[in-house]
């Protein structure tokens, strides 16, 4: 049961290369203590580590448990204080990080008079983070000069905001400042950000090093975290590398169908059909029997390859083995079905799952609502919404519903009526509704409303991140502005982000207008 291995090589036993450097792909979600679960990539947003947890005593807390205790409850006027004080600190940040000196920016924090506690710091790098100079010059500042002693939950978040900027040279300096301090600083949830940032960053060498490091921080090298290091390498479409470490740790950590399905899954997800096919037969004749994990993931794969007629005599064999579809594989399936215009047939496994005690959940709605938007059936959309409303817990409509909703506006008055319909049910908005909301905008030219969501963004701590500079920048170019798509490029990279090469044609185009391409420097370093 040996992998195909192109560009793998083993150093020492630990550390190996592999020279294809793929652009990273959502994949997978996992909850506490619960097996395996595939998702759809267009269902998610953010990565949460495997088994998030630590398995400390709940006496004699440490300063690294901080994280473990339950959040402090704030009264409505305490949450409004803290945020208007977070707010404060922000708009400080945002007005002197591009001007001033670091000790003058840090002399105008300690100016504000401040009572910091971890509610506090961690509301201001989350309002911070897709701008890491700000952020990581904020909690310099509070680990350094304020008198204040950040806890775990502070620590990471800053972690997470530095891995995902690439920034790792500031992350290592964080992560040996934590273990001097106090390796209890260190959790499960630090290795998880930072093994799954140095996969993102197609650092294979530095995340599998990473795990080995975990004897040093006192942390145990267990079954758990070997999945964590796999499940990153595949989500970054490392999957080779993962199954590579998969039958060479064998001796170490034991194959089981987790471990099993977190491979199978990794290669669903990179769309290779043939290599989930030959990975499914190694489950199928080994003595690891697939589970309805295993089940759901292949189905995905086969919707996903265009084979819904095959997926769908697999969810039927489920059911005459006594292996019962739980509602992620019945989701896939209708899915499935609504994507090739099979709608009616969708519909009646819809209306089957009641009767088959598999009760439909808001993914389930939000794959019908979906599609039925995609072919203008507001009527039927609007109906579902009204049932999900109606049916409550697990079936509310949530951002990425109304996101289906606010993609079939054709006007921006119906994007302000999904708004406030929104609003009104409790559903908060996210980086993804807010980025959707200002691609309409900006594509209407309705540029009083475009400035109000980035302000708006901007207060949530919710962006602007690469996709709204990205939106703006290719919006205002299709438009002809020029000029100021480069300002908002420019700004954009002054905050360390890059935009994708190939998507910036219009930089080389540029010159035509007598503007000089920010990539000219780039193209004289090849």
């Amino acid at each position: 049961m040996q992998p195909r291995i192109r560009s793998l090589r083993y150093l020492c036993s630990r550390k190996f290369h592999i020279f294809s450097k793929p652009q990273p792909q959502t994949l997978l979600q996992f909850k506490q203590n619960q097996p395996l679960i595939f998702i759809n990539e267009e269902f998610l947003s953010t990565f949460r580590t495997f088994h998030n947890q630590t398995h400390q005593s709940s006496k004699n807390f440490s300063e690294g448990d901080q994280e473990l205790l339950p959040p402090a409850i704030l009264t409505t006027d305490e949450q409004s204080a803290m945020d208007n004080k977070a707010l404060q600190i922000q708009d400080l940040l945002k007005q002197m990080s591009e001007h001033k000196t670091v000790n003058e920016i840090e002399q105008a924090l300690t100016g504000l008079g401040l009572s910091l506690n971890e509610d506090l710091v961690l509301n201001v790098l989350r309002r911070n983070r897709s701008d890491w100079k700000p952020a990581y010059m904020f909690f310099n500042w509070v680990s350094s000069a304020s008198g204040y002693s950040p806890g775990t939950g502070s620590y990471n978040e800053i972690l997470d905001i530095l891995g995902r900027m690439k920034r790792f040279n500031e992350l290592c300096q964080l992560l040996d400042e934590m273990s001097k301090r106090n390796k209890s600083l260190i959790n499960e949830r630090t290795y998880g950000i930072v093994v799954n940032r140095y996969a993102a960053a197609h650092k294979i060498e530095e995340a599998t090093e990473f795990f080995y490091k975990r004897i040093a921080f006192g942390l145990d090298l267990d079954l758990i975290a070997f999945q964590t290091l796999l499940l990153s390498l595949c989500r970054y479409k490392h999957v080779e590398a993962a199954e590579f470490l998969f039958h060479s740790k064998k001796n170490e950590f034991r194959h089981n169908i987790k471990t099993m399905n977190i491979i199978l899954n990794g290669w669903c997800v990179l769309g290779s059909l043939r290599e989930a096919k030959r990975f499914w037969n190694d489950i199928v004749t080994s003595k690891h029997k697939p589970d309805k994990f295993t089940y759901g993931i292949f189905i995905n794969s086969l919707t996903k390859a265009g084979k819904i007629s095959t997926a769908v005599k697999l969810f039927q064999a489920m059911w005459a083995k006594g292996c019962t579809p739980d509602v992620a594989i019945c989701n896939c399936i209708i899915d499935g079905l609504c994507f090739k215009k099979r709608i009616p047939q969708a519909l009646e496994i819809f209306k089957e799952m009641n009767e088959k005690d598999c009760r439909p959940d808001v993914a389930t709605y939000n794959s019908l609502i979906k599609h039925l938007c995609k072919i203008r059936r507001m009527e039927k959309a609007d109906e579902l919404l009204k049932e999900m409303n109606k049916k409550g817990g697990d079936c509310l409509p949530n951002a990425r519903t109304y996101g289906y909703l606010l993609n079939s506006a054709k006007k921006p008055e119906e994007v302000v009526e999904i708004v406030e319909r929104m609003e009104r049910n409790g559903c908060k908005m996210m980086a993804d509704t807010y980025n959707l909301i200002l691609r309409l905008f900006v594509g209407w030219e309705d540029e009083e409303k475009v400035k109000s969501t980035w302000v708006e963004m901007e207060r949530s701590g919710l962006g602007p991140d690469q996709r709204s500079y990205t939106i703006m920048v290719h919006g205002l170019y299709e438009k002809g502005r020029i000029e100021e798509a480069m300002a908002y490029y420019e700004k954009m990279t002054s905050k360390g982000m890059i935009i994708r090469l190939q998507s910036l044609t219009f930089l080389t185009e540029s010159k035509t207008y007598g503007i000089t391409s920010p990539f000219s420097s780039l193209e004289a370093e090849r």
